[in-house]
């Protein structure tokens, strides 16, 4: 080994110097200096709008900094586009994977990256290395398979395989395991773990605070668009981090005191749901919901917690065939031929699972998102038209109240963070005091001090004798916040727990199906046989 190429490899992976980046008055990033060991696991955290995107978009290439330098192994890189950034050696999973889903694995690996006209060359050699690197990094996954029939867990398999096709050796994902199940995300980390070993560097995005102390080497924090410190992952703690998160102490743990349940808010009885395909969703669900309680529904996403929500919240899927009683303090509430809108004049808030499809109208301005659903509500009327004055007001107030980023009423919803969206739609429905709250997922990508403000709105609503219904693939958020735990399989409700006689162990088996008493003890507690 030469002298210049020992000098060469240690030096860091990355080397970021007074990198700069404003979008019109808005400045994103502001004299960021970050320095990436070789072989680490680093990450980044921040809260929702604090620029981390927006770096890991300079540097893998979507956009140009107004000022700064990059270095890739001690040497300064122009990265105009991402394939400048391919060939720097550096490979991005986002949190929105870019596939094709009508190709299959191969297909999608090599898109972009042929060796040639003839595409049998190129497949033929995909699937070599292909099957080496699926071995080498525990990346298994079938190279003929449709995107669209693979997990979403398969799915960021290829997109790690794609980049390690392409020859990266540094490694940038983006919120990897916000729809990852706990087990897919066990062995994502295993996946992490095996490639930092091998010489990888990896930089994970993430919102997590249990993440990032369990698999990161080393941890930078931004805040609103500034580097404010990066420390040894060893050397830091939840609390501090998330004080250097949003400039602030933060309570980790959601402060509420014991419910007082009142009368029934809402029941259901023997609640049943064929799709249009004939697939039977739910299969009797019976649920009582009170007056200053919260109820959360645990369970592995697609068992029937998306179809119950959207059921109560008055659309269920189209075509679906549906059986069974709802009722709303008292009241029955009809299955069919009814809509969201009735549900919301019968007193029922949604907060949907999706908030980008059904939660808000992304080419809509946040001042009319804020109003969406309700605007024909009395104080938003003058004579046969709505007041739009009106409803600015009330849209500035909440985006005040919820600390909503940046600030601004006219800025349309696709321009604000994942996170900043979720307190545009939580504030909306909220804010409107609904005898019962439907909430999907609250704090999907959502920084650790709006999760903090929301929890607390949440419990503010039952203390003011609400019902709640919480259904989150969170399970620390469902066992923190819930009074009463549902554990939901196949369609069906396994069993209820109080939170504080339940283990993760215990609403692990029956979210899996199986009853705690039918497995060994050691299973039940996690331990091996």
């Amino acid at each position: 080994m030469t002298a210049a190429s020992g000098a060469k490899n240690t030096a860091p992976a990355i080397e970021l110097r007074g990198i700069s980046k404003a979008f019109g008055p808005v400045q994103a990033n502001r004299g960021i200096d970050l320095v990436v060991p070789r072989g680490t696991i680093h990450g980044i955290i921040g809260e929702n709008g604090a620029g981390k995107s927006t770096l890991m978009s300079i540097l893998y290439g979507f956009y140009r900094p107004d000022s700064g330098e990059i270095l890739i192994g001690g040497t300064p890189v122009a990265i105009t586009d991402s394939q400048t950034a391919i060939r720097a050696g550096i490979g991005m999973v986002f949190q929105h994977f870019k596939l094709v889903q009508n190709f299959t694995v191969l297909e999608n690996i090599i898109l972009g990256a042929e060796d040639g006209p003839m595409l049998r060359t190129s497949l033929t050699r995909a699937r070599a290395e292909l099957k080496r690197l699926a071995t080498e990094y525990e990346l298994q996954v079938d190279p003929d398979a449709l995107i669209e029939e693979l997990s979403v867990g398969h799915q960021q398999r290829v997109e790690i395989l794609k980049a390690l096709y392409r020859r990266a050796d540094i490694l940038i994902l983006d919120e990897p395991t916000g729809v990852l199940t706990p087990a897919e995300a066990d062995h994502l980390f295993r996946i992490l773990r095996g490639l930092r070993d091998e010489g990888k560097t990896i930089i994970l995005i993430t919102h997590k605070l249990r993440e990032i102390m369990e698999i990161t080497d080393n941890v930078s924090v931004m805040r609103r668009g500034e580097m404010v410190a990066s420390v040894r992952t060893a050397e830091t703690s939840p609390g501090h981090l998330a004080e250097l998160m949003v400039g602030r102490k933060v309570l980790l743990r959601v402060d509420k005191a014991p419910a007082r349940p009142g009368a029934p808010v809402l029941e259901v009885k023997n609640l049943r749901m064929v799709d249009a395909d004939g697939v039977e969703r739910l299969r009797g669900i019976d649920l009582t919901i009170r007056a200053g309680e919260i109820v959360g529904i645990a369970g592995v996403a697609g068992n029937g917690q998306t179809q119950l929500l959207e059921i109560l919240g008055g659309f269920p899927e189209p075509g679906a065939k549906l059986s069974g009683e709802i009722s709303l303090k008292g009241q029955a509430l009809p299955l069919g031929h009814t809509d969201a809108r009735a549900r919301r004049h019968a007193g029922i808030g949604h907060v949907p699972e999706d908030r980008q499809v059904e939660g808000l109208i992304m080419d809509f301005a946040a001042w009319e998102n804020a109003a969406f659903g309700y605007h024909d509500a009395p104080e938003f009327q003058k004579g046969l038209l709505m007041d739009n004055a009106a409803i600015r007001t009330d849209a500035i107030g909440k985006i005040e109240r919820f600390d909503v980023r940046p600030p601004n009423p006219d800025l349309a919803a696709k321009n604000f963070s994942g996170g900043n969206q979720q307190k545009i739609v939580v504030a909306r429905e909220v804010e409107r005091n609904p005898d019962l709250l439907l909430i999907g997922q609250p704090t999907r990508g959502v920084d650790i001090g709006a999760i903090e403000f929301i929890h607390k709105r949440i419990v503010a609503l039952r203390d003011a004798g609400k019902a709640v219904l919480l259904v989150s693939v969170e399970l620390d958020e469902i066992m923190a916040l819930s009074d009463r735990i549902a554990v939901m399989f196949d369609g069906r409700i396994m069993g209820e727990r109080l939170p504080d006689e339940a283990t993760t162990g215990d609403l692990g088996c029956l979210m899996a199906g199986v009853e705690p008493g039918a497995m060994a003890p050691e299973d039940v507690s996690g331990g091996a046989r």
